[in-house]
């Protein structure tokens, strides 16, 4: 059984990845960050969250090591950790759209020809 650190079966890893990516507002800040680094400041305008409520999901992603962060005086900015985090979130899009593509095509054979 593959394993990765911690003596964690890789399945639970990759569990723990997607919750942690199971908020819309987590997908958004990381569908921005991958355009590049950003401020706190600029994230709350980007995202309309509020700051406690940001901060919470940044806490959450930069736990789950999709990004990290840099502080310079009062401005923190975050930045993905890995280029692949658009690689992941474009392969979700095209899976979603395949998805979306098949109940399309179920809901119009079970409505036949109009």
């Amino acid at each position: 059984m593959n394993r990765i650190g911690n003596d964690k079966p890789l399945f639970v890893a990759k569990a723990e990845l997607f919750k942690s990516l199971g908020h819309p507002a987590r997908i958004r800040i990381l569908e921005l960050l991958v355009a590049g680094e950003m401020s706190v400041s600029n994230l709350l305008a980007a995202t309309g969250l509020e700051p406690s409520s940001l901060s919470q999901h940044l806490g959450v992603v930069k736990h789950s090591g999709l990004v990290q962060s840099t502080r310079a005086g009062n401005i923190v900015t975050y930045r993905v950790t890995d280029p692949s985090v658009d690689e992941f979130l474009s392969a979700a899009r095209s899976v979603l759209a395949s998805t979306l593509g098949r109940t399309l095509q179920t809901l119009e054979d079970l409505v036949g020809p109009v």
